[in-house]
């Protein structure tokens, strides 16, 4: 019979993301997300509960999420879930339950145009040095 283990969520960085590199130098990125939810009690009492995931993404996934993410940060993250088990600094054996990323969606978009009545910064912009010639091209 055939198995799923899938997750869904859609929460907000807690923390800036962190890269790193395994020994064979695949890049790795960590984060955590916030997830919230908002429930009445029997008493009628409006309520919300955060739930916090530690997420893993890897190779390219990895490098856009460290250069594109950062506290705070809407996103959606798709993936399965995974045990990972180590030994801590006084040598204990710790398990922790993280999210390996399939998929990262940035939510949090920037205006590529102003709101009416606002205006967006002006950035200097910086001249190209490198033109590319037809020449060039590899096609």
């Amino acid at each position: 019979m055939a198995s799923l283990a899938k997750v869904m969520l859609i929460g907000n960085l807690g923390s800036d993301p962190e890269m790193r590199f395994t020994p064979s130098g695949t890049a790795v990125t960590s984060f955590s997300i916030a997830t919230n939810r908002v429930y009445t009690a029997p008493d009628g009492e409006r309520k919300q509960e955060t739930e916090w995931f530690r997420v893993s993404a890897w190779r390219k996934q990895a490098e856009s999420c460290n250069q594109f993410l950062s506290k705070g940060k809407l996103v959606y993250v798709e993936g399965s879930l995974r045990t990972r088990t180590w030994e801590d600094r006084d040598g204990q054996r710790r398990t922790t339950l993280e999210v390996n990323a399939d998929r990262v969606l940035f939510l949090d978009r920037q205006p590529v145009a102003p709101l009416p009545g606002e205006e967006l910064p002006a950035e200097p912009v910086e001249p190209v040095e490198d033109e590319v010639e037809p020449e060039d091209l590899p096609f």
